[in-house]
């Protein structure tokens, strides 16, 4: 984990000092000017940045950004397969799965949720599909970077499906047909941007940003009562292009796509997205697809879903179910932009 940052994002409207002074002179009680301040670092072997809006005070920022890494440090230790010792990794190392196997509630959470969202996508988003990305050399595991044996591609295969994964609520536990790989990579960070949005609004800041790699959860709005506008990036690499612009209030939105987390062997693209139906990386054309929900757990979990289906079946189920999602499909000579009707209500640009 990198060190944390904590700066202003923006500099005041209007000098402070100066502020009190005439407040003074009018016999008027100040109260001090809030601005967007900006806590970052480093989580998840990625980055995070976060915006809070609240009056100058130093050592009420550092209690916040002591608190955010706490979180998120708590839902690496649970979630994590990097870490040995984390919740997840015990249970993915377990001999025998078959009987119940206690967990804690945010485990419980995010694995409810992921079997919710399978369920949706018809196995689309399979969180056991872990073996899968290992082999292909997008896990712990590291391999190098080639194309994987067929016959050792179809032994990984067999032991994915979600439907062998069963939870208990009461008290919370999992269990397994027969032995398991998850894999909440994507997941997990949609619910730590969850976690941090939770302790913000328990330690009373109603008006914030929080991004965790690129997934995003805002509330309230921002200084003068705008919304909140977040970025949908072209999916070009080496380079930060927008393609369109949202503004959201009480949100969370995430994205999934090809052009981050890729490699290449013999000329051919692999992406780091499994289909777990055929137990190789995606190869339809769809670049990008952003997902907005009231939740960033959901949203993340879907968008990766949607990017495994390919925008027309996906597309198709997110107008269905009226869930907001933008697709950007690669042609020939660029790129077409799809969105459902529930996402057109946020676009600005």
């Amino acid at each position: 984990m990198s060190s944390r940052m904590i700066r202003p994002a923006r500099a005041a409207l209007a000098s402070a000092l100066f502020a009190l002074v005439l407040a003074a002179l009018a016999g008027c009680s100040f109260k001090p000017e809030k601005e967007i301040w900006e806590i970052s670092g480093g989580i998840f072997g990625t980055t995070y940045h976060i915006s809070v809006v609240m009056a100058d005070d130093q050592d009420r920022l550092k209690a916040l950004s002591e608190g955010i890494e706490k979180a998120m440090h708590d839902v690496d230790m649970a979630m994590s397969t990097y870490k040995p010792d984390s919740e997840l990794s015990r249970f993915n190392s377990l001999a025998d799965q078959t009987q119940w196997v206690p967990v804690s509630d945010a485990l419980y959470t995010v694995l409810d949720k992921s079997l919710e969202v399978s369920r949706l996508t018809n196995g689309a988003f399979d969180i056991t599909v872990g073996p899968l990305v290992n082999l292909w050399g997008f896990g712990p595991e590291a391999r190098p970077e080639q194309v994987p044996d067929p016959n050792e591609l179809a032994q990984r295969l067999a032991e994915v499906g979600y439907e062998k994964l069963h939870l208990r609520a009461d008290p919370p536990a999992v269990r397994a047909d027969s032995k398991l790989y998850l894999d909440l990579s994507a997941i997990a960070k949609g619910f730590g941007v969850d976690t941090v949005a939770r302790y913000l609004e328990k330690e009373g800041i109603q008006d914030y940003l929080v991004e965790i790699g690129g997934e995003v959860r805002v509330h309230g709005n921002k200084p003068g009562g705008d919304a909140w506008h977040l970025a949908v990036e072209q999916p070009v690499e080496g380079a930060r292009q927008v393609n369109r612009v949202v503004a959201l209030t009480d949100h969370a939105m995430a994205t999934s796509g090809d052009y981050r987390n890729y490699y290449e062997s013999n000329g051919q693209r692999y992406s780091h997205t499994i289909n777990p139906e055929t137990g190789r990386p995606i190869t339809h054309n769809l670049a990008s697809v952003s997902v907005v929900a009231d939740d960033c757990m959901t949203a993340d979990a879907l968008a990766t879903g949607f990017n495994v289906m390919g925008w027309e079946k996906a597309s198709e189920l997110a107008t269905r179910n009226n869930i907001p999602a933008y697709f950007i499909v690669r042609e020939q000579d660029g790129f077409e932009t799809h969105e459902t009707p529930a996402f057109s209500s946020f676009v600005i640009q």
